[in-house]
């Protein structure tokens, strides 16, 4: 995650900056998914983060992490990303049939309803320099809370996709 400027202030010919002591090396990465009831109507969000560029072993702890909180089949709807088609990961849903796959097309984020997730998190980091991996810790679960807490904001997240939800 990267704080977007969104908007700032400085004097007339100075580019306005933001200083932070974080090294462009250092990364935080999410996995989330928005876990939907029909029945019973409900909407949860669930992430889970690291500190290192993704790979399968992570989808398929986060997968792990999926099949622990919920109870009966699972419909992944996921992009084409390189950790959701690799062969770990294919191996790893392959030994468990309650997880079911299908993927969005090819550069298609409209519709998936996590990118608007991530939008969100984005909009609350506007303008947030950090100076530490911590402080840049801290803002993330900040921002998944305020996210997590409000149905409004997920049920959003639900209609700006363009997949029907019937």
């Amino acid at each position: 995650m990267i704080s977007p400027l969104k908007r700032s202030w400085s004097p007339r010919g100075h580019t306005p900056t933001a200083h932070t002591s974080l090294d462009h090396h250092q990364r935080l990465n999410l996995f989330g998914a928005l876990l939907l009831s029909p029945k019973m109507r409900r909407i949860q969000l669930s992430i889970l983060s690291f500190q290192c560029s993704l790979r399968s072993e992570h989808t398929i702890l986060f997968l792990s992490q999926l099949l622990r909180l919920l109870p009966g089949p699972i419909i992944l709807l996921w992009d084409s990303h390189k950790i959701h088609i690799s062969p770990k990961t294919q191996e790893f849903i392959g030994q468990h049939p309650r997880l079911q796959a299908y993927r969005f097309p090819t550069y298609a984020p409209e519709l998936n309803p996590v990118e608007f997730v991530w939008t969100q998190i984005s909009e609350y980091q506007a303008g947030f320099a950090p100076h530490n991996m911590s402080e840049l810790c801290r803002r993330i679960r900040s921002a998944v809370a305020r996210t997590r807490a409000s149905k409004k904001r997920l049920a959003a997240c639900l209609q700006a996709s363009s997949l029907s939800w019937k």
